[in-house]
């Protein structure tokens, strides 16, 4: 096949012309990133080919010794970094370089808002990947082969990095990937050894091949380029090595490679683990949550090497999936290395890694919470939902996932989740011997919610829970620290100690003298209401509902029926107000009791954030009362 008969021209995916102009850009004013991206892919690519070879040493095609060569040509202006990893195929050329195949593209986009400084870091965290050449180049040219395909099968790909790339099949005697950049003019600085040289020093210092480049020496006054090779990196796994010998920098270097982010990590943790299991844990908590977090299409997980052999990307079996930002390494000394995800499914050492990371994970989250609030209020607002799934998910640890969890509550009245179960049992009233809190949709629903006004007015603090996990949250944990958690809208209030003598005899005496009223509304609400009893939650509203100990909260109900669950049939209570004047009025009442008991009912259900199941009928009572009122 002749070139001009496969030479062909094609567009990019749309959303890579965007990401292409959004990129050079807002990513310009820090260039150098471009050589540390495309160094990581190719250590990606040669990590790649050792796991396959595993299985088919026909793979290396005599040539097992992997590396990633660096070199320039200042006459051409060039830039090419080349590697003898996995190469690809012509199909993996289009669609690794002319398509943007992660999960929640769409969603990314919508997130950019045009200002330079924010989308950089959005770019960044998306993973800006193979297109931060453009960055300093108008031209890019790729050549690749895939290991152990035949040397006519080699793929050219070149574009400008404008709408389209042009594909052709050429011969390529060795496998692997050349990536050349045609340099913009402005970019003159790169085409110096000592420059190329300092920028992997800084970024890809870490990278477990050798990074070589043809040694430099002066000659004749001027700096020549000879041709023996030397290796500019450490070329050694920096998980392995002691960690003393480790600056911060490095670890911080290494973490924008493993985690393909353009921020400096949160916080990180580096174990070597001995006994029974042997194994290096060196893990991370980044600093934003990655835009695709709440994506469960979307791949997440840390590296499983074997022996420092890479094994696999995204090995989720290594932690559970409420810690499932967390990125990093895990190298053990006892898998076999030809493991496969089936096997790491059942495997009981994995099993154990698995526990080790996360008891790992947790700790290093509770020392961010006990020595750095900052770190740690950074960490909450980026995961903190993610970390509630742990407690229905991971029973072994519920107990310290509980303790990171953070609320918002009565304390301070704002949306912000800064309290903690164990700041909220400090503050506990001499008697108290429950956490109370409130589940509702919104925080302003739960903030306003009729069934705190008693906990207001004797100043017992409440937790105010808004998120959607939040009622999972409670479903699972009952208690903490020996104290139950209750539902202020649920059951019967008891509050035990909190309530003197006096209030509890006067609450019979209301119930007793309203008994006639309770019966008569229950008889006007049947089918509506489980019960009608006199409440003493209330101080300013004239009622409100509440679901029996057992039955399942009407927050709870609302979200499985707009998830399109089925939910077990079940009638709330309504309590009343016995003081409010709205209820002193019923009880008068003769000619239109129904129609107030309905409203009274109707009322209710809008305060803790239902829906009404005739809302024009609502309205055609309360008309029709209004009304009724003004005539009288």
């Amino acid at each position: 096949m002749t070139a001009s008969t496969n030479r062909e021209t094609m567009g990019f995916q749309t959303e890579v012309k965007q990401l292409l102009q959004l990129m050079i850009h807002s990513l310009y004013s820090n260039r150098e990133i471009f050589l540390r991206e495309l160094i990581s892919n190719a250590s990606d690519a040669c990590d790649k080919l050792r796991f396959e070879a595993l299985h088919n040493d026909s793979m290396f095609e005599n040539d097992s010794e992997l590396k990633i060569s660096l070199s320039y040509d200042k006459e051409a202006r060039t830039l090419t970094i080349a590697d003898n990893g996995i190469g690809m195929n012509r199909d993996e050329v289009i669609n690794n370089l002319g398509t943007i195949a992660k999960s929640g593209t769409r969603e990314f986009f919508s997130k950019l808002s045009g200002d330079q400084q924010k989308d950089a870091g959005l770019i960044g965290q998306f993973g800006v990947g193979f297109y931060s050449a453009f960055i300093v180049a108008d031209k890019v040219t790729v050549t690749t082969r895939r290991a152990g395909e035949n040397a006519d099968q080699g793929v050219c790909w070149e574009s400008d990095g404008g709408g389209e790339f042009v594909i052709e099949m050429v011969e390529k005697a060795n496998r692997g990937t050349t990536i050349t950049l045609h340099l913009r003019e402005d970019q003159d600085d790169l085409l110096s050894g000592h420059k190329v040289r300092s920028i992997i020093h800084k970024y890809s210092d870490h990278i477990v091949q050798p990074i070589v480049m043809k040694k430099e020496e002066w000659k004749d006054g001027a700096q020549t380029i000879t041709e023996e090779d030397e290796t500019v990196n450490q070329a050694s796994a920096l998980w392995a090595r002691s960690k003393n010998e480790i600056s911060e920098d490095e670890y911080k270097a290494f973490y924008k490679h493993v985690g393909h982010d353009y921020e400096d990590p949160l916080a990180w943790t580096h174990a070597r683990v001995e006994g029974r299991q042997e194994y290096t844990q060196l893990l991370y908590v980044p600093a934003r949550a990655p835009f695709d977090l709440w994506d469960h299409k979307a791949q997440h997980g840390i590296k499983l090497y074997v022996k420092r052999v890479f094994i696999m990307d995204d090995a989720e079996q290594l932690l559970p999936s409420y810690l499932r930002f967390v990125r990093g390494i895990v190298d053990s000394n006892n898998l076999p290395l030809n493991v496969s995800r089936e096997i790491l499914q059942e495997s009981k050492d994995i099993k154990a890694i698995r526990e080790g990371c996360t008891k790992k994970v947790l700790s290093l989250l509770e020392e961010l919470a006990g020595n750095d609030t900052d770190k740690f209020t950074t960490f909450w607002g980026e995961f903190g939902q993610v970390i509630k799934e742990g407690v229905g998910q991971d029973f072994a640890n519920k107990d310290r996932i509980a303790g990171l969890l953070r609320f918002a509550s009565t304390l301070s009245d704002t949306p912000d989740e800064t309290v903690s179960l164990a700041d909220y049992i400090t503050r506990m009233k001499e008697g108290q011997d429950k956490i109370y809190y409130i589940t509702a949709d919104t925080f302003n629903a739960a903030k306003n919610s009729p069934h705190l006004e008693v906990f207001r007015k004797k100043g017992i603090e409440v937790l105010l829970l808004s998120a959607r996990v939040d009622e999972w949250v409670v479903g699972s944990l009952t208690e903490f620290k020996e104290k139950s958690l209750v539902s202020v809208a649920k059951g019967g209030l008891d509050l035990g100690a909190l309530e003197d003598e006096t209030e509890k005899q006067d609450q019979e005496k209301q119930a007793s003298e309203h008994k006639e009223l309770t019966e008569k509304i229950e008889t006007s609400l049947s089918g509506r209401v489980k019960e009608v009893r006199v409440t003493h939650r209330l101080t300013d509203s004239p009622a409100c509902l509440v679901a029996d100990e057992d039955d399942m909260s009407g927050n709870m109900a609302r979200m499985l029926k707009a998830a399109g669950q089925k939910i077990p049939e079940s009638m709330p209570i309504l309590e009343i107000n016995p003081q409010h004047p709205v209820v002193i009025r019923l009880k008068a009442e003769s000619q239109h009791f129904d129609d107030w008991a309905a409203v009274l009912f109707d009322q209710a259900l809008l305060a803790e954030g239902g829906q009404l199941d005739d809302p024009a009928g609502f309205v055609k009572r309360i008309n029709h009362l209004m009304l009724e009122m003004r005539v009288g």
